[in-house]
């Protein structure tokens, strides 16, 4: 995460400071191999900003090369970072890393930890877990550093499952519950990509007027497809008779 914050203001680096750099070494790169370099102050003759514009020798060949290819290169570099690694995602897995036990739990830090509880997990911890987590957190640190079982591990897979095999969920339980949702996060996200890759599949411009319900139940469908098909219509006619003498009794 440390890399992909660098990473960000590096190309912004570039983006505001870099195009002299560039323009230097693609000149003498020119110069070189004998390649001829246009006049950077002649007007574009292909740009797409239109003929008013144009005539007006607004829009030069530096112009174009700059900003139309340049930082629309760079933009696009940016866009798709911060679509990948949002500032949350990056925050999110900033805290979470708080939870490895490499190195005999250097990395362990107990407040991290409940503020990744409290931002990121609400609905799934109440407010008496919340406050319990806190000294469940601190007694497991001194009994992990202690255990053998505990002190070798380097993954928070290692730990989640190391806590099933010597049965310590049961005095840990708000840990253990911490450590599965954050392991099941790449899947939970990427079921949410992919219910929106097949949002754009299923609501097309053919079958915009849609009602919520309507998408809903067949987004279901279609991006559980592997279960439904296993589905058979026998088994759906008898669950509606089951329904309806259930409704009969009542």
């Amino acid at each position: 995460m440390c890399l992909v914050g660098t990473t960000k203001y590096l190309i912004q680096v570039l983006r505001e400071d870099g195009w002299d750099a560039l323009f230097t070494e693609v000149k003498n790169f020119c110069e070189k191999h004998d390649i001829e370099i246009p006049d950077l102050n002649d007007v574009h003759s292909t740009t797409k900003f239109g003929r008013s514009r144009l005539q007006q020798g607004q829009v030069t060949i530096e112009h174009y090369f700059r900003v139309e290819i340049f930082f629309t290169a760079i933009d696009q570099q940016l866009q798709e970072l911060n679509n990948r690694f949002s500032e949350q995602a990056i925050d999110l897995l900033t805290l979470s890393c708080a939870l490895t036990p490499k190195d005999n739990y250097k990395s362990f830090n107990i407040e991290k930890i409940c503020t990744l509880v409290e931002k990121y997990y609400p609905v799934d911890f109440n407010m008496q877990e919340k406050i319990n987590l806190k000294f469940q957190l601190q007694h497991f640190l001194i009994d992990a550093r202690q255990d053998l079982n505990l002190k070798n591990l380097s993954t928070i897979q290692e730990l989640c499952s190391c806590l099933i095999a010597t049965e310590k969920t049961q005095n840990f339980y708000l840990i253990d519950r911490l450590l599965r949702l954050i392991m099941t996060l790449p899947v939970s996200t990427a079921t949410t990509e992919r219910s929106f890759s097949a949002m754009k599949i299923i609501k097309s411009r053919l079958r915009n007027k849609m009602e919520d319900d309507f998408l809903a139940d067949t987004m279901t469908i279609y991006i559980e497809r592997e279960i439904v098909a296993s589905i058979t219509f026998e088994s759906i006619i008898d669950d509606f008779k089951l329904i309806k003498e259930r409704r009969a009794l009542l």
